[in-house]
C-alpha cells in the first residue's frame, strides 16, 4: 500500500466528515513516530561502512542520519563492545594504537578505541522509515504493516477528537504492534527467512 491508499483507508475507518486529509496526514506521521519507537524487525536494518584513519588522537565517525539505534559495529571483521562515554574519555587519554575493541556514541558520531592508523569499520543498525511525502509514497511500515500503520494513526485521531473507539484502535494498535514483532524474533531465532506481511488488507 502506498500513503494515499493508507490515508484513505484511515479516513474509512474513522468516519468522520470534520478529518481533513492534511489532518490525517498528520496522523500517519505521528504513527510512524510512534512506531519506530517501539518496533525492531529485520526490515528495518541497514549497513553502513566506514573507512577510518586516526586524526589528533581521537577516531570517530559520524552517524548516518536516519540511525535509530545500534545493532553492531564491527572492525575488520572483530565485534567491538560498547562503552559508557566516561570509560572511553580514560581510555583515550592512554592514546594507545591498534585494532579498536571498545565504540561508544557521542552526539552525533561513534568514537572507537584503540586508534587505528587505518582499516574498516562495518555499521549495522536500525534505520527511520523514508518519509512519505507524496501519496505514491511507500516505506517499510505500509509495505508490511499498513494495519498497524492505520490502527496507530486512528489512536492519534481518536485522541485528538475525543472519540470513544479510542480504547479499541490502541488495543488493535497493540495486538498487531506484538504481532509483527513477535513474528520477527521467532524467524530469527529459528533461522528462517523473514517473511512479513499485514494482517489485514483493505480494499475501496
Amino acid at each position: 500500500m502506498n500513503k494515499g491508499e493508507i490515508r484513505a483507508h484511515f479516513i474509512a475507518l474513522l468516519n468522520r466528515s470534520d478529518c481533513s486529509n492534511a489532518l490525517a496526514d498528520t496522523f500517519i506521521d505521528q504513527a510512524i513516530t510512534r512506531i519506530q519507537r517501539q518496533l525492531r524487525v529485520p526490515a528495518m536494518e541497514k549497513q553502513n561502512d566506514y573507512n577510518v584513519a586516526s586524526d589528533a588522537g581521537t577516531s570517530k565517525v559520524t552517524m548516518p542520519a536516519d540511525l535509530l539505534e545500534i545493532i553492531e559495529l564491527y572492525y575488520d571483521g572483530n565485534a567491538l563492545v560498547r562503552i559508557p562515554l566516561h570509560e572511553m574519555v580514560q581510555y583515550q587519554k592512554t592514546g594507545e594504537l591498534g585494532s579498536p575493541k571498545f565504540f561508544c556514541r557521542e552526539q552525533g558520531n561513534i568514537k572507537i578505541y584503540p586508534i587505528p592508523s587505518t582499516g574498516n569499520l562495518f555499521l549495522n543498525y536500525y534505520s527511520e522509515q523514508d518519509p512519505l511525502t507524496s501519496d505514491s509514497d511507500t516505506n517499510m511500515l505500509t509495505n508490511i504493516a499498513s494495519d498497524l500503520l492505520t490502527y496507530t494513526a486512528l489512536s492519534y485521531a481518536a485522541d485528538y477528537f475525543l472519540d470513544e473507539r479510542g480504547a479499541i484502535f490502541d488495543q488493535k494498535s497493540g495486538s498487531f504492534l506484538a504481532e509483527i514483532q513477535e513474528h520477527a524474533n521467532s524467524s530469527e531465532q529459528s533461522g528462517v527467512n523473514q517473511v512479513i506481511r499485514p494482517t489485514h488488507y483493505y480494499e475501496d
